[in-house]
């Protein structure tokens, strides 16, 4: 299980970095083009990134922590497993939740607005707002997820 969890905190780790790449600065540059250019570039930056390379980064680190969820809860008492744990739970609820619950509906409302429709850029900068409020907490999660992991191996994950 040592590889399991070292792959799966370094895939979290990833993730939360992308995250934070997008908080801390494609956002920023998207609020910052005309409401028209910022919604368009959004719109293909949500049509580009549901890639096979993404998703599979996406869910199979999804998967790593669900499965280390469960070794978590087979070898509870030992000294790693309420950080195995920790971290899953952390990756699962703080960026699979939030992306599925919080950013795809705002994604597909985005998807569907005309940069010329009225209220158009009014929702762009809601969704701006918003959306790069909820990456923030997808990326502490990632990066959080990672840590507790690594500190699972620390203490003796095996």
């Amino acid at each position: 299980m040592t590889w399991a969890t070292l792959a799966t905190a370094v895939a979290a780790g990833a993730m939360g970095g992308v995250f934070l790449a997008f908080s801390s600065f494609v956002m920023p540059a998207l609020g910052d083009l005309p409401p028209a250019q910022g919604l368009a570039a959004m719109q293909s930056i949500n049509r580009a990134a549901v890639t096979p390379v993404f998703m599979t980064e996406l869910f199979g680190t999804a998967l790593g922590c669900a499965v280390l969820c469960v070794v978590a809860a087979r070898s509870w008492g030992e000294p790693f497993s309420g950080r195995l744990l920790a971290g899953g739970l952390t990756y699962l609820v703080g960026v699979i939740v939030m992306t599925i619950a919080f950013h795809v509906p705002r994604n597909d409302r985005l998807a569907e607005l005309a940069a010329g429709d009225p209220g158009a850029a009014a929702a762009w900068s809601d969704s701006l707002s918003q959306w790069t409020a909820g990456n923030h907490v997808r990326a502490i999660a990632g990066l959080a997820a990672a840590a507790l992991l690594a500190d699972a191996l620390r203490v003796g994950a095996a």
